[in-house]
């Protein structure tokens, strides 16, 4: 499991370009809300773990936070630089956060973007700890995939085309259908069962966004499953969703997101 797992959280540095034009980004109240939830001082500092391209970065910097990025990869870090040049106060090292050696107490925030779960928990939450301040803030956030109605029928009509093409990813057996905003699994108790952190604060943010069959090809190819598949595989999976786009859904489709926050002090 261990080794699956990193094997395919080092697929994204293939694709680093794509992933961040592709890739979206995060509500603008995400932000606001763990300024205040976090307590973090002006002019605090923030480590990143598993910054990718800096699309959660760049709003902490422009509000003045200096901030230390913990990138596993080379092109994905690079990428980040170039985002990030306006910011001197941002920098950026390459490198697994499980090996990273940790500043001691040398932090007021710690955040993570849709990252954290490729971590071993035994080893990231402690570390993340032992980084903070007194009084210090973990806050982790991810973007889920959840049913919208304005989706109509598509995923499911995809869904089809997965279980023909590429049933590895989901097949027939593994697909339940979108989970609804309400469905989405809590990481509350994963959180304070580690003994290190206080009260979770959540906040949760619903929002769509709409793709043409390009746009939709380029954010799947950003994904690690569907980047681990054959060459020849993944072509016809694509080939397939973009004709059912532009011919059964007249070229755009809408895709659900719900973004989730967690906040902790630590103990």
């Amino acid at each position: 499991m261990a080794d699956e797992r990193n094997r395919l959280r080092t697929t994204f540095d293939e694709a680093a370009l794509l992933y961040n034009e592709a890739r979206p980004g995060y509500p603008d109240d995400l932000f606001d809300d763990i300024v205040s939830l976090s307590g973090i001082p002006p002019e605090g500092r923030i480590l990143e773990i598993g910054c990718g391209t800096g699309q959660a970065t760049v709003p902490f910097a422009r509000r003045g936070y200096r901030i230390l990025c913990v990138e596993l990869g080379e092109n994905m870090a690079a990428v980040a630089r170039r985002n990030l040049k306006a910011y001197p106060q941002a920098e950026v090292r390459t490198g697994a956060f499980e090996e990273w050696p940790p500043e001691e107490e040398a932090f007021d925030l710690a955040i993570s973007a849709t990252a954290f779960h490729w971590l071993d928990p035994s080893i990231s939450y402690p570390r993340v700890a032992s980084a903070l301040r007194d009084g210090g803030s973990l806050a982790l956030f991810w973007n889920v995939h959840v049913h919208s109605d304005a989706s109509e029928d598509f995923f499911e009509a995809a869904q089809r085309i997965y279980e023909r093409e590429a049933p590895e990813i989901v097949g027939p057996e593994d697909y339940k259908g979108l989970p609804r905003a309400d469905d989405v699994p809590d990481r509350t108790a994963e959180i304070e069962g580690t003994g290190l952190f206080g009260e979770v604060i959540t906040r949760h943010y619903r929002w769509d966004e709409t793709y043409d069959s390009g746009s939709y090809l380029a954010v799947l190819n950003t994904y690690s499953g569907h980047r681990s598949l054959r060459d020849d595989t993944r072509e016809r999976l694509l080939r397939g969703i973009a004709d059912l786009i532009d011919t059964k859904f007249g070229g755009r489709i809408v895709k659900g997101y719900l973004t989730t926050l967690y906040v902790a002090r630590r103990k």
